[in-house]
């Protein structure tokens, strides 16, 4: 009993660290492995007989091999972004999309679609990147890049719970299979819905003209190959998942060799810029930080710590549990959230997995610290702190609540 305390304690002190990153200034990746990991070699070190460390190091391989499939799907994913991103094959297409002067109201509009779109195809951090270095490359008064990064980050946290590649919450909840691709496409209109309510709202009062400093910058064929066949890696991972049940880490690994050997057949992979070297330009902290958090939950599920979480869906419907976890996942980070979630093995209906989808992974917007999203706009946006972005909370909620309610209602469609 008493070792159950104290690695309870442990994963407590992690998601302190992970709560407190912006006053400790140790980065999130470091503190949740270090506990993650002590936590386990705990378990062994205090096991009572052979047969519980053989028990425990069952359980320790299961849980690895869902992280390493996670892993590696990630890798992959966020290698052909990264180089995109380094090409400067994003920027150089959203300069040549928009016009050289837009209305503030519909530049708005232009903000959240694109935040929508592209985060479904990366991952919410480089997306949050690119949308928040194109809105403060347009020098706007700081009240109205306040309204554009709000709208930054519920926009791309909504744009990912529809597509794996776009949120890790839902290629978890996809990974253990709760919902299939196809389902999760049904997310794609209430969120987008959603995310179209609050720029309308956050456009009231905004009548004012943008002039856009245009960056011609050349783009080259192998660049424009590159981003087709991650197009159709996204295509070939759904379409292969659905009809012959491919794991999509496999399909994506699949893509990220194609990539390496076109980039070989086009002579680019020299040792100036080998085109191996982009893995390195990848989010590596976030994957530590993932490894760090699911070690956490795996031992949290070990000694049936997370039992409690099946209590509020004894005492409430999933519709309002579902509702509350989104809420939870603002203060509470939504990937251990989801995590133990997930480890508690919570019988549901498919409405209820989908609601839950869209609740952990949008219900992070309401607070700026509830998301990757919210702590890296935070960091680039001068000016912008908890207080300040807690005064769209109100407006955050109700479009949150809106995206819920027209989930729920997909009862009547799937």
């Amino acid at each position: 009993m008493l070792l159950n305390y104290f690695l309870i304690g442990l994963a407590v002190l992690a998601l302190a660290g992970v709560v407190f990153e912006e006053v400790t200034h140790i980065n999130k990746a470091k503190v949740t492995l270090f506990f993650g990991t002590l936590s386990w070699i705990s378990l062994f070190v205090f096991a009572q007989t052979e047969a519980d460390r053989d028990l425990i190091n069952h359980h320790l391989r299961e849980n690895l091999a869902d992280i390493s499939s996670l892993w590696l799907f990630l890798v992959a994913a966020m290698t052909f972004v990264a180089y995109l991103n380094k090409k400067g094959f994003i920027e150089s297409l959203l300069h040549r999309a928009m016009p050289e002067s837009i209305s503030e109201r519909k530049l708005l509009f232009f903000t959240a679609i694109f935040s929508f779109l592209f985060s479904s195809l990366a991952d919410n951090i480089t997306a949050t990147l690119v949308a928040i270095t194109l809105v403060l490359s347009l020098s706007l008064p700081p009240n109205k890049t306040m309204r554009f990064a709000v709208l930054v980050v519920f926009a791309v946290n909504s744009g990912g719970v529809s597509l794996i590649t776009g949120d890790v919450t839902t290629l978890m909840i996809f990974l253990a299979n709760k919902v299939s691709i196809l389902n999760l496409f049904w997310l794609s209109l209430p969120s987008f819905i959603a995310v179209i309510v609050l720029a309308s709202l956050l456009s009231i009062g905004m009548n004012g003209k943008v002039r856009i400093k245009h960056k011609p910058r050349q783009i080259r064929k192998l660049d424009y190959w590159i981003a087709s066949i991650f197009l159709i890696t996204i295509v070939s991972t759904i379409v292969g998942n659905v009809l012959f049940a491919i794991p999509p880490v496999l399909s994506f690994l699949s893509g990220l060799s194609v990539m390496f050997l076109v980039a070989h057949l086009f002579q680019d992979s020299d040792d100036k810029d080998p085109i191996l070297e982009y893995i390195r330009h990848i989010e590596f902290d976030t994957l530590l930080f993932f490894l760090g958090i699911l070690l956490l939950v795996g031992m949290l599920e070990q000694i049936h710590a997370l039992d409690f979480l099946v209590k509020l869906y004894e005492f409430l419907p999933p519709v309002y549990a579902n509702y509350i976890m989104g809420i939870t996942s603002s203060v509470v980070d939504n990937v251990p959230l989801t995590a133990a979630l997930l480890k508690t093995n919570i019988d549901m209906e498919l409405t209820s997995w989908l609601s839950l989808t869209y609740a952990v992974g949008v219900g992070g917007s309401l607070l700026v610290i509830g998301s990757a999203a919210g702590i890296v706009t935070m960091s680039k946006v001068q000016g912008l702190s908890f207080v300040r972005y807690a005064k769209y909370s109100l407006l955050l909620l109700f479009s949150y609540t809106l995206g819920f309610s027209m989930v729920l209602a997909l009862a009547y469609v799937i």
